[in-house]
């Protein structure tokens, strides 16, 4: 399995559903390659830090400063 396979059924690893034939290569290539291990983890923290959130989404009453301050600090970057 090489590095594209394996992101395209990393849902199905977190879900512990990938079919039994692609579990072994999965797995191989998990051990061998750490840019994959480094995303599937990335992967784990987001999808149990949205579990966390709020059913309904709520109102964030520091989202627009938030959206300011990323857009202020994403043009000092480009300058």
């Amino acid at each position: 399995m090489n590095c594209h396979e394996a992101i395209d059924v990393m849902d199905h690893a977190l879900d512990n559903s990938l079919q039994p034939a692609l579990r072994a290569g999965f797995e191989e290539h998990m051990d061998a390659c750490l840019p994959c291990r480094t995303y599937l983890d990335q992967l784990r923290i987001t999808r149990e830090a949205l579990r966390l959130l709020p059913p309904g989404g709520g109102e964030n009453p520091r989202r627009d400063e938030l959206v300011d301050e990323f857009i202020q600090e994403f043009k000092r970057g480009r300058k």
